[in-house]
Order: C-alpha cells, then structure tokens, then sequence
C-alpha cells in the first residue's frame, strides 16, 4: 500500500532496539524484515540505501487504534481524507493505525470502508490503514460525549449485518449493557471483529456480562464512563480487573490524571495497556474550532472541547503518549513500548507486526534518546525522515 512496487531494501545499521545493550543491524527487504544482526550487514551490502543509526534506537512501528483525523481532516466528515491523514501521523512514528469512525449515519462507515478497499493514490507513502474502528453508533446517550444523539442508535443486528474483519471492520466499540448488545458482541466476535466496551454506564456486572459474550477491548478507559468507585467499580474497575480485556488510555495528561496513569500501569501491567490518542482534525494544527462527526470543537491550550467543556478527542500524538507513558509511570522505555507496539498488534492479532523480527513486516520507527522520532518506515519505505540519501544519515 505504498505506491512502490519494489522498494529498494534499506540496511539499518548501528542503531540499538530498545531495551538491547548492543547495536546492530537491520536489513528490510520485499516489505519484510529480512535479517537481523551480521546476517543484515553480510546480505544488505548490495543494493540497499543505508541509514546510519549510530547513537538512536530502533523499535517497530507505532500503531494508533484509535485515531479521528490530524491537520485539519476530520475522518468522519471526510472518509476520503484517510490518505492524506496515514502521510501525516508517519511523523510521530505510527505506521499503522484503525481510521476512527465517530457516530454518524451508516453512509459514513460505508463510503470509509470503499476508501480503504480502493487503496491509496499513487506514489503515496504514509502509514498503513489495518481496518476501521467505528465508535458507535452503539452508544448510551447517558455517556455520548462529543458524539452527535441525533445518530445513536439501539444495538441493531441489520445495521451491523456487513461488519467483519473480512470487510475492513476491526474493532466496534458499543455499550454493553444496553438492550439486545451481548447478542451483537457475539456475532461480531465470530466474525473476527474486536468489540470494545465504551461509552457506557454499564455497572461491574454488566461489563462482566459483557467480557464473558466476547468483549475484549476498552475504548479510552476512565473516559465516557463513570469514575471508578470503591463501592460502584463499574466498567472500569470491571475491566482492570479482568485478566482477559486490554484497555486503552489517552494519556495526555488531560483525559487521565498521571497519577492514575501510573495506578492502571501498575495494575493492567505491560500485557494489558494500550495507548491511544484518540486524536482528531487538530492535531498538528494551531488551536482554532475543528470538526469531530457531526459538531465542532474548540481546541486551546486546555485542550480539545465542546461549549459545555466537555473534551472531545485530543491532539495528543503517538509519540508524545509513548513519552508520557514513561515520564508519568517511571517504565523502562522498552517495556512502555509494548503499549503502541506489541500490545495493540496482538489485539487485533496482527501477528507479523508489533516486534523487530525476522519475516515481520518492515514496520520500523528510529528514536534518539529522548524517545523523539527521527525516522518512520513502514512495509520497507520511508515514509518520514527520508531525505533521498542527501543527508548525514542515509547513504
């Protein structure tokens, strides 16, 4: 999906993966990583563009399982803009991601669906779009946030008669405790879609209900949701405690305190978190008013809101979550990672991509040490950071 028909491998030498004490090498070739180590070095001489990593650190690429839009495209008002969203997210090492679709009429998911089945235009390079994720229509009013009512809709087994991981549906996030939901959940599970529990007011039962029909996904946890309580845990407390659901956190430091950041760190460990960015039209944008579906937000230096001050999506990047992750629970760097690499890979069971192994997927985000991007590639491209050889550190 990068437009090249045959990318010329890339040898990425002298660079540490996060979390080794040595450097080596890596060659990416046919979309895969071909070698690692003195294998790369001894089959990468020929041919291969070299990128010098001496001093920065490898990792494999990014993925957003939730993302709105970014400079100023709003996916859910603009499905078409997808392409143009996938170029700019490379720079924050996400190389691939789940388009987000908010609560809108059908029309929306499905002219999203026809976008991603026609693949992008040609010589495009950016990240790659793995399926949608559609926030709704399945949502409680109690909980709807920035979604717009005039669209939510009961769980409705004719309009989710076409969603599948066969279709491009990856992951449905829908409120478990409204009627006829634990039936969808079930058919969507046997259809390889991942259903996520979220703006709900679903008691610890009904969400326990929920993860035992299929459920395996909590879409930004704390958020839309009642605050965990002592006596009413709900949906929260339901899902940190169940060793089956992954959760996924916005942490920007806005949607989530950093203390409690840490607390679910401490609690869902590296196996069980995911970080998103739940970012829309603003990220990478000056502050102004941007669309999210079907109303508008303003954006400033609180944050993305809606008048009454509730927020509404982020512009939190992948990167900077990854960055906070660290600065606010104190994880080795390498560990924080699994959060945006191996943890979402395996949730959408992604098995070739989320780890630097030979025959995965060449998916690869260079880091200084400061957990800064310097580089993206993705599928064996650069999609950031290239600058055709012309630079100190490609050859």
């Amino acid at each position: 999906m990068t437009g090249r028909a045959a990318p010329r491998p890339i040898l990425v030498e002298g660079a540490t993966v996060l979390g080794a004490t040595e450097p080596e090498a890596l060659l990416l070739a046919g979309g895969r990583i071909a070698a690692r180590g003195g294998d790369a070095v001894a089959g990468g001489g020929r041919g291969a563009r070299r990128f010098r990593g001496e001093g920065l650190f490898m990792a494999p690429g990014f993925i957003d399982l939730q993302l709105n839009g970014a400079a100023g495209h709003d996916l859910s008002a603009d499905p078409g803009s997808v392409w143009d969203v996938a170029a700019t997210i490379a720079a924050h090492g996400v190389t691939a991601f789940l388009p987000t679709i908010v609560t809108a009429p059908p029309s929306v998911a499905e002219t999203a669906a026809r976008v991603l089945a026609g693949g992008p235009p040609p010589g495009w390079r950016g990240a790659t779009p793995l399926g949608l994720h559609l926030e709704g229509p399945f949502l409680n009013p109690g909980r709807s946030g920035a979604h717009d009512r005039a669209h939510l809709r009961a769980p409705d087994p004719a309009l989710a008669a076409g969603w599948s991981a066969a279709t491009g549906v990856r992951i449905v996030t829908l409120a478990p405790e409204l009627p006829g939901a634990l039936e969808l959940v079930r058919t969507l599970a046997g259809r390889g879609v991942v259903v996520a529990a979220g703006h709900s007011l679903a008691t610890a039962e009904e969400a326990a209900a929920g993860f035992d029909a299929g459920i395996r996904y909590v879409t930004h946890l704390f958020n839309a949701m009642p605050p965990l309580g002592h006596r009413a845990p709900g949906l929260a407390g339901a899902a940190l405690s169940d060793g089956r659901v992954i959760v996924g956190l916005i942490p920007d430091g806005v949607h989530v305190d950093p203390l409690v950041v840490d607390l679910t760190w401490r609690v869902a460990g590296a196996d069980r978190l995911s970080i998103v960015t739940d970012a829309m039209a603003a990220l990478g944008m000056p502050p102004g008013r941007y669309p999210l579906g079907g109303v508008d937000v303003e954006v400033g230096d609180d944050g993305a809101q809606l008048p009454d001050g509730r927020l509404a999506g982020s512009v939190l990047s992948l990167d900077a979550g990854l960055r906070n992750l660290v600065a606010y629970t104190g994880a080795p760097a390498a560990v924080a990672a699994d959060a945006v690499t191996r943890v979402p890979a395996a949730l959408l069971g992604e098995r070739d991509r989320g780890a630097l192994a030979v025959g995965a997927v060449a998916d690869v985000v260079v880091l200084d040490a400061g957990l800064e991007v310097v580089a993206t590639i993705a599928r064996g491209v650069a999609i950031h950071g290239d600058d055709d050889g012309d630079g100190e550190r490609w050859a």
